[in-house]
């Protein structure tokens, strides 16, 4: 699965539209850069996307095989790490790795992250939002999914865990395509290959910190 296309997502909240027609194509080998200002709807057209939330529309693709939102999760086309952490909390964390990872060979990549090697003994809830965030991204990223949706991935995470995230991320795009949201704009740019902005409920391509400008997400 090479090409994850969405083709157009319209969704409102009450009065108030938040997405309006919005698409965008994700490709294996890939980072995409998704920016957008806060309220702008980012997380939103997220969950859209995994089929966690009900679009008023929404049409997507996978290598032009028209998917239904209901399939994705089933079928582990799409894995996806929010913004908030979904991880049990009493659990250790070598106790949850076994959760998503049934295979020793997928656990192994995990345990042995020189990072999350430091942390095995430790409760989930006892983790600091940075090295959760990391033990997360690092979780959901050796999952067999063909596509993965980051929902601020950086946040919280301390700079050398972050270059950690960076060197990851850009290994595994190599067999996924990856979209990632997040306000540490800089780093989001240090590994993307493509660049979209939300604005007005519609997807803008970006290229440059100029463009940024443009749609209002940066100041001048």
């Amino acid at each position: 699965m090479d090409r994850l296309h969405l083709h157009s997502v319209v969704k409102s909240f009450g009065n108030k539209k938040v997405l309006q027609g919005a698409a965008l194509e994700l490709t294996k080998g890939s980072v995409l850069g998704l920016f957008g200002r806060n309220g702008s709807g980012k997380s939103t057209l997220l969950q859209l996307l995994y089929g966690s939330l009900k679009a008023d529309n929404i049409s997507i693709s996978i290598d032009d095989k028209k998917i239904l939102p209901s399939e994705i999760i089933p079928k582990q086309l799409i894995g996806y790490c929010p913004q908030h952490s979904f991880l049990p909390k009493n659990l250790k964390v070598r106790d949850v790795i076994p959760l998503f990872h049934p295979s020793e060979e997928k656990q192994d990549m995990v345990f042995y992250d020189s990072h999350i090697a430091t942390m095995t003994h430790k409760r989930v809830g006892n983790l600091s939002l940075g090295e959760l965030k990391y033990f997360e991204v690092i979780l959901l990223g050796h999952l067999p999914h063909p596509f993965l949706l980051l929902d601020e991935p950086f946040s919280m995470v301390e700079p050398l865990h972050k270059e950690s995230l960076k060197h990851f991320l850009n290994a595994k795009q190599e067999e996924k395509g990856i979209l990632i949201t997040d306000h540490y704009y800089h780093d989001v740019l240090s590994i993307s290959n493509e660049n979209t902005v939300l604005k007005d409920g519609m997807l803008h391509k970006v290229a440059t910190t100029a463009d940024l400008q443009k749609f209002e997400y940066l100041t001048g």
